[in-house]
């Protein structure tokens, strides 16, 4: 579907040119448009005018920059004040004592479970679409989402003042539906998976007009994806790693982690180097792992049944593109089962402090089979991308923590539960520490 609303006037800095068809190439104008519905019916992506960023761009004008996204404005497809709400800048962590169990010796965690204003990376994309939806003069916005991107679109659009209603399964988890419902937008909770949400979600774009930021909006959402390379790349001392290690749902997060490193090498920002990336998918919905293990060229729809539901999506719009990054790459696509997401996310708390949702487990449960398998070797440097916070989906992991020692408020009543805990079997003596 194409949308035309009254556009304000373009900046004269702005770097990107209009919109072209991923598959032949044909050119569109920079409107809310995201199919090449005259020619091939391919996906559209921005394009940029590169020498004028070039021109542009520097490591230390980059660097001074805001704290934030932005500072990556250049690369990013808006023409006047975007919504700055803090996302981006996230940490990069070096892992070491993760490191250590898994055989490796330059290991680092990108925690987006931190990131602004809702703890996922989903705040990177809805920051470039909402402000791509102001200038393109869209006052309702709207999304199809498995949880984290509903609570983004939520609060962000909140911020903008802009008004806001966004579809849902209707078995999200718990922490999901109240990560949306607090910024007060509508909320509709579908009876089916994402898949079916999100075709009911284009013929309401169609019926309504209204900014869908992963369906009309598609093309400038999937570039705030980019951000997630061009902050490795700083926090390395502008330097590229080895080994790229990502959850897979849609194929555009690890695409487009791809095109960012392309582009910091192509803006003279970064030294090219070859780069292996390697994809997480859950058994229960892994149609892009499965391609890739049978060698196949297309993406066999499946019907998602995991608990990994923020990367259930059974038909992924960008699995093709996401198959060919791994195979060009040298890299994998891998599935793991919903116990080994469920050990990977305690794994990944008890090393390293980082309480991380199911598809951070699942990440970090293919990271743990490709080093014990020898995919990685230990001298790569190696990024594993965490997208969101596990106090979103704690029920995941419920049933494994434990529970906590009920005592008296007495010491003698301490004394014994710490001995306990700590395998003694003498009241009162001190454990050792």
């Amino acid at each position: 579907m194409t949308v035309t609303l009254t556009q304000p006037r373009r900046r004269s800095e702005a770097t990107y040119t209009g919109l072209r068809c991923r598959e032949c190439g044909h050119p569109y104008e920079a409107t809310a448009h995201h199919v090449c519905s005259e020619v091939c019916f391919g996906p559209l992506e921005v394009v940029y005018d590169m020498e004028r960023i070039k021109a542009r761009v520097s490591r230390a004008a980059i660097e001074a920059g805001p704290l934030s996204i932005w500072r990556y404005r250049d690369f990013l497809p808006v023409d006047h004040d975007p919504i700055d709400v803090g996302t981006g800048l996230t940490p990069l962590l070096r892992a070491n004592r993760l490191a250590r169990r898994l055989g490796l010796k330059r290991l680092y965690i990108k925690n987006d479970g931190v990131n602004m204003p809702t703890l996922s990376f989903k705040d990177r994309v809805v920051s470039v679409a909402l402000t791509r939806a102001r200038e393109l003069g869209f006052t309702t916005v709207s999304c199809a989402s498995t949880g984290n991107l509903a609570n983004s679109t939520a609060a962000i659009a909140s911020h903008a003042g802009m008004r806001c209603c966004v579809f849902i399964p209707a078995d999200l988890e718990a922490g999901k539906v109240l990560g949306t419902l607090v910024y007060n937008p509508t909320l509709m909770a579908v009876e089916g998976n994402y898949d079916q949400v999100n075709r009911l979600c284009c013929e309401v774009a169609n019926s309504h007009g209204w900014g869908f930021v992963n369906i009309n909006l598609r093309p400038y959402y999937s570039e705030g994806s980019k951000t997630l390379a061009f902050e490795v790349a700083e926090q390395l001392g502008w330097r590229l790693p080895d080994h790229v290690v990502a959850p897979l749902a849609s194929g555009s997060l690890y695409t487009k982690i791809c095109k960012g490193f392309r582009e910091f090498v192509e803006a003279g920002l970064v030294e090219e180097k070859p780069i292996r990336f390697s994809g997480a998918q859950a058994e229960g919905c892994s149609p892009i792992a499965q391609a890739f293990d049978a060698g196949r060229d297309f993406i066999a729809p499946v019907k998602p049944d995991t608990i990994a539901k923020s990367i259930a999506i059974g038909n992924p719009a960008d699995g093709l593109y996401a198959l060919d990054v791994a195979r060009q790459s040298g890299g994998s696509i891998t599935a793991v089962s919903d116990a080994e997401i469920v050990s990977a996310i305690k794994l990944l708390a008890e090393t390293e402090g980082i309480f991380t949702e199911t598809a951070g487990g699942t990440t970090i449960a293919v990271l743990k089979k490709l080093a014990e398998s020898g995919k990685i070797h230990p001298d790569e440097t190696t990024v594993a991308y965490i997208t969101g916070n596990g106090l979103k989906t704690a029920e995941a992991v419920n049933d494994v923590v434990g529970a906590p020692f009920r005592i008296d408020a007495r010491l003698d009543s301490f004394n014994q539960a710490w001995a306990k805990a700590s395998g003694q079997t003498t009241a009162g003596t001190s454990p050792a520490t």
